[in-house]
C-alpha cells in the first residue's frame, strides 16, 4: 500500500469517521489530548501525524533527557537506568554500560509468537507511544519520537506478534519489536513498507535514516507502557460503538417486522427510571421508528385487544431500552477510560523536571485496559444474545404475528425452508460471543518475572480477545441484518400486498434497509422479498459482503451514522 494511497484513503474516509475534531487531515501530537476517533483515523486511514512545535513542550522533552544524562554521569541510582530490570533491579549498572543495557533490552525481549498483529493495531500503538513521550516525563530524545512519526507518515509498520505480553510492565515484548525496527537494531526486525515486507535496516535506508543506538532510559521508555494494548482497545471501542449503533438499527427493523408497538419507548416510562443509557436507547428507538406504518402507534396510551395476540409486546421488545441501557452506559465508561489511557504517560520511572526528581511507580499496569476489554466483550455477548432472541421470534410462526415460518419467501414452491440455515448459523456465533465475554484480567500468573510482576493486567490478551469478538460480531450483525430485511419485506406484504418495504418503513430504517440491499446487489422488488427461493442466492456470500462492508465502515455504517454520532 503506497503512501499516496493511504493519504487518499484518509481524505475519502474522513467523512466516515464521526467526531473527528479537526477539519484537516493532520493529527497533532503533544499539545492536546487525542481522541479515539483520531487514533482510528491514523491507524486505519493513514491520516498524517506531526509533533507539536510548541517550545514549552519540546523543552520539557529535552529537559527529561538532560535529567537522565546527569543521573548517569553522577551515578545516581535510578531503576532501569543505573540498575538492572525487574527482579534484577538490585544489579548496579556502570555508566559505561548504561547505553548497552538499553540496547540489550530489545534482544532479550524478542520473544513474541503467534500471528502478526494487523498494521492498524501497530500503527495505533506507535501513535500512542509518541503521545506518551511528548509529556516530557520519559527521558527520551525528540529524535526517536520523531522517527515514530516518520514511520507512520511513510506507511512503514513494524511486525509485532499477538502473544508475549502479560500487561504488567506494559507491553514489553510487543513494544520491543516496534523499537527494534525504529532503531534498525538488526535485519531480523521486519516491517511492512507500504505493502512490501522488508527488514528494518533496508527500510531505514529507503527513508534516508541511519540506525540509531539507544541512550540510557530510552529502551525502557520505549518498551515500558500500555501503548499496544491501548491502541488495540481504542480500535475495539470504536468498532463496538459501530456495532451498538447497528444493533439499534437492527432492533428497529425487527420491531417493524414483528409489528411491534412504539409505546414501550414513551419518554414517560423512561423518565420514571432515568438511567442515562436507558433513556438514550428509548429516545433513539422512537426516532428510528418515527414515520413507520409497520408499528402499532400507541404513544397516546391506547391498549387495544388484539384477539389471540398479547396486548403488550414480549419482553425482548418491551424491555429493549432497559436491556440496552447498561450496555450503552458501560461502553461510555470504557471509552472514557481508554481515552484517559491514550493520553497518559505509562512508562517507569517518571521524571518530574520541575522538581528535578524521578519517581518509581506503576503506570505501565494495563488494568483499565484489561478490565475494560473484559467488560466490552461481555457487552458484545449480551448484544448478540438479545438479537438472537428477536431472530427466534421472527422465525417462529407462533410468535411472529402472521409471517411465514423461518421467513420463507416463496411458499408456493413447497421445498423452500427460508432462513432456517441462516438462523442456525447465527445460533452458532451467539454462544461463542457469550464465551468470549468471560474475563481474563483475573487469571494472571502471580509468579511472573521472579515474582516481581506478581500482579499483571492481561490487558494485551484481553484487547486481542476483544478484537476477535468484534470480528465475530460483525459476522453476526450481517446475519441479523438479513433477517431484518426479509422480515420487513414480508410484513409489508401482509400490510400492503407488496414486497417493497420502502413503502412502509420509517425513513431512518429505510436508509439501513437500502444500504443492505445495495451491498448484496439486490434492489427492492415489489414482486418478491429479499429472499424468494432458497436457491436464488448463496447466503454465505451475502454474509461475507455485509460483514466486509461493516468492517470497512461502508454504506451500512453510514446508514446509522446519526446514531453513531450520538454515542460519544
Amino acid at each position: 500500500m503506497s503512501l499516496a494511497f493511504l493519504q487518499q484513503q484518509s481524505k475519502s474516509s474522513a467523512s466516515q469517521l464521526p467526531l473527528i475534531r479537526d477539519s484537516d487531515t493532520t493529527v497533532v501530537v503533544g499539545n492536546r489530548s487525542l481522541t479515539i476517533e483520531e487514533v482510528v483515523s491514523v491507524a486505519r486511514y493513514g491520516t498524517q501525524v506531526r509533533l507539536t512545535d510548541k517550545d514549552d513542550i519540546l523543552q520539557r522533552v529535552q529537559a527529561s533527557c538532560d535529567y537522565i544524562t546527569h543521573a548517569v554521569e553522577s551515578g545516581a541510582p535510578i531503576y532501569g537506568v543505573t540498575t538492572g530490570f525487574g527482579g534484577m533491579a538490585n544489579v548496579a549498572i556502570s555508566r559505561e554500560k548504561a547505553a548497552l543495557l538499553q540496547n540489550n533490552l530489545l534482544w532479550f525481549l524478542k520473544s513474541g509468537s503467534g500471528k502478526r498483529l494487523t498494521n492498524s493495531d501497530v500503527r495505533a500503538a506507535m501513535l500512542l507511544r509518541a503521545a506518551s513521550h511528548m509529556h516530557g516525563a520519559s527521558g527520551i530524545r525528540l529524535e526517536l519520537i520523531q522517527r515514530i512519526v516518520t514511520f507512520l507518515n511513510a506507511g512503514v509498520t513494524p511486525h509485532v506478534y499477538e502473544f508475549g505480553s502479560i500487561g504488567a510492565s506494559g507491553d514489553l515484548v510487543p513494544l520491543s519489536y516496534i523499537t527494534g525496527a525504529l532503531t534498525g537494531l538488526d535485519t531480523c526486525y521486519k516491517v511492512d513498507f507500504q505493502g512490501e515486507e522488508i527488514d528494518a535496516l533496508t527500510a531505514l535506508q529507503r527513508l534516508g535514516l541511519p540506525p540509531l543506538q539507544l541512550l540510557p532510559k530510552e529502551g525502557l521508555a520505549m518498551t515500558n507502557g500500555t501503548s499496544v494494548m491501548t491502541g488495540i482497545a481504542a480500535l475495539c471501542v470504536y468498532d463496538a460503538r459501530v456495532l451498538l449503533a447497528l444493533s439499534m438499527g437492527v432492533h428497529a427493523l425487527f420491531i417493524q417486522g414483528l409489528f411491534g408497538t412504539n409505546q414501550s419507548f414513551h419518554s414517560f416510562i423512561h423518565q420514571s427510571k432515568p438511567h442515562p443509557g436507558q433513556k438514550w436507547a428509548a429516545a433513539h428507538i422512537l426516532k428510528l421508528l418515527a414515520g413507520s406504518s409497520l408499528v402499532r402507534d400507541e404513544l397516546d396510551g391506547s391498549h387495544d385487544h388484539r384477539g389471540q395476540q398479547l396486548i403488550q409486546d414480549r419482553y425482548s421488545l418491551r424491555c429493549l431500552a432497559q436491556y440496552m441501557g447498561p450496555i450503552i452506559d458501560g461502553l461510555t465508561q470504557i471509552a472514557t477510560q481508554i481515552e484517559i489511557e491514550i493520553n497518559s504517560v505509562t512508562d517507569n520511572p517518571l521524571i518530574d523536571i520541575e522538581n528535578g526528581v524521578s519517581y518509581h511507580g506503576g503506570n505501565f499496569l494495563g488494568q483499565y485496559v484489561g478490565m475494560g476489554m473484559d467488560h466490552l466483550r461481555y457487552y458484545i455477548g449480551m448484544l448478540a444474545k438479545h438479537l438472537d432472541v428477536q431472530i427466534a421470534l421472527l422465525a417462529a410462526p407462533e410468535f411472529n404475528n402472521g409471517l411465514p415460518p423461518s421467513l420463507v419467501g416463496n411458499r408456493e414452491h413447497g421445498i423452500n425452508m427460508g432462513l432456517k440455515g441462516l438462523q442456525i448459523a447465527g445460533n452458532s456465533l451467539m454462544p461463542l460471543l457469550s464465551f468470549y465475554g468471560n474475563s481474563i484480567a483475573d487469571r494472571f500468573p502471580t509468579h511472573a518475572e521472579q515474582f516481581n510482576q506478581n500482579i499483571n493486567s492481561q490487558g494485551f490478551a484481553s484487547a486481542n480477545l476483544a478484537r476477535r469478538s468484534i470480528e465475530i460480531f460483525q459476522q453476526y450483525i450481517a446475519i441479523a441484518l438479513m433477517f431484518g430485511v426479509q422480515a420487513v419485506d414480508l410484513r409489508t406484504y401482509v400490510m400492503e400486498g407488496d414486497y417493497d418495504a420502502l413503502l412502509c418503513l420509517s425513513p431512518a430504517t429505510a436508509k439501513l434497509y437500502t444500504a443492505v440491499r445495495e451491498v448484496v446487489g439486490q434492489p427492492p422488488n415489489t414482486n418478491r422479498p429479499y429472499i424468494w427461493n432458497d436457491s436464488d442466492q448463496s447466503l454465505d456470500e451475502h454474509i461475507a459482503l455485509l460483514a466486509a462492508d461493516i468492517a470497512a465502515g461502508g454504506q451500512i455504517v453510514q446508514a446509522v451514522n446519526d446514531i453513531l454520532s450520538n454515542l460519544k
